[in-house]
Order: C-alpha cells, then structure tokens, then sequence
C-alpha cells in the first residue's frame, strides 16, 4: 500500500528521540487496546494483515499526529465496522445500539495465559525459486491494498542471503482472498543500490521479501 505509515527511507522527520527507561505503556488506555487486539485476534473476525491494513489507510495527517497505541485504537476501531461486529453509530454513541453477534468460541483465563504469537509457515508442493547467494531484483509495486515489500526497497537489486519456508502471503490474506502461501526470503541491499551514490558506503539493509515480489537478475 503506497500511504504515509511506509515511512522507510523517507527525509525530514529528524532524529528518533529516545526515551530513557520507556515505559511498556505511557498510560492505562494503552494497555486496554493491547489487551482488545489479543483478545479479538483470539476469535480471528480478521488476519493480522487485515489490522494493519486498516491502521495503514488512516488519512495522512491523522496518523503523523496519533501517538502508537492511537492509531492502533482507530485501525481497530475501523476493523470492528468493516467486520459487522460493531457499528460506525455505535462506536461514536460508546455504547451498544443492537444485540451483540454471538461467537462459538470464549476467551478463558487459561487462554491468556497460553496466548502465543501465531504461526504463519505453511506447506508447499513447489520448490523456493531463489537460493541463498543468488542476485534478484525487486518489482515495481504500487498496490492500492496491504503489501509488506516497502516503498524504498521496490525496483533494488539486491542478494538473497536466506530461506525462511513458505508463508500466509501478506498482500492476499489483508484482503480476505486466502493465505495463497509464498517462499520468504532476507534479501540484503547496499546503502547505495537503495539511495545511490550518496549513500554511506558502509551501510547495508536487509528486508524479508516474499517471493511474488522477486525476479532473477
């Protein structure tokens, strides 16, 4: 998706200011959507590319100014209307207009306690088309939906310096058209093959690219 969240590469922003002893949240709202994300990932209304995807079409100027867990309130906001669970009306009102949609399946307490970061590798009856050590080149893309090759890295030839197994494609599973799994690679580029000649000479960046993003040099 060509929109302002893929901000990789991009000039005047300034420095990233850190902050000393960060806390986890900055205040207790923010761990309240944490806990709602978790907790609606559990009944799966949506993908975890579908939630990005949503907090990824906020309009511009909305998401430079929303602090992080912000923008993961409004993107989770958009994916419970778009999902039929919620209402626009009744988001705005803070209150249910109309009975709840019931859900076969109940969060318990031991399922918190066992949630674990999803597994996303799947089989394949084709062989990764690219092998470590191998030049290739990223396509153009400019797609009007999710994808995860960044703007930066799009038509840079680079070096594929691993395999990782076939994986839920990201560009198809944020839209609902199915987990279509594809080989994943780290594709590893030159400062200067990304930004040219004035680049920092030293300086080398690695993406994980799937292989629909990928053409043999």
């Amino acid at each position: 998706m060509n929109s302002i969240h893929d901000m990789g590469g991009m000039h005047g922003f300034g420095r990233v200011e850190r902050e000393v002893n960060e806390p986890v949240f900055h205040a207790p709202w923010e761990g309240r959507v944490m806990a709602l994300y978790r907790a609606l990932g559990f009944l799966q209304f949506w993908t975890i590319d579908g939630g990005r995807a949503a907090i990824e079409s906020l309009p511009p100027q909305t998401y430079l100014t929303a602090s992080y867990y912000a923008r993961w309130l409004m993107g989770l906001e958009r994916s419970l209307a778009r999902s039929g669970i919620v209402g626009a009306d009744e988001i705005a009102a803070g209150r249910s207009l109309r009975p709840a949609r019931s859900h076969p399946h109940i969060m318990t307490a031991s399922d918190v306690a066992n949630l674990q970061r999803g597994n996303f590798e799947r089989p394949t009856a084709s062989p990764a088309r690219f092998k470590p050590g191998e030049r290739v080149r990223t396509l153009n893309l400019n797609p009007e939906t999710h994808t995860r090759l960044p703007r930066y890295a799009r038509d840079k030839e680079g070096l594929v310096e691993a395999v990782h197994g076939c994986h839920v494609f990201p560009d198809t599973a944020a839209i609902g058209a199915g987990e279509n799994p594809q080989w994943l690679y780290t594709v590893v580029f030159t400062g200067r093959q990304l930004w040219g000649a004035d680049a920092d000479p030293t300086l080398s960046v690695s993406i994980e690219a799937f292989e629909p993003y990928l053409a043999p040099v």
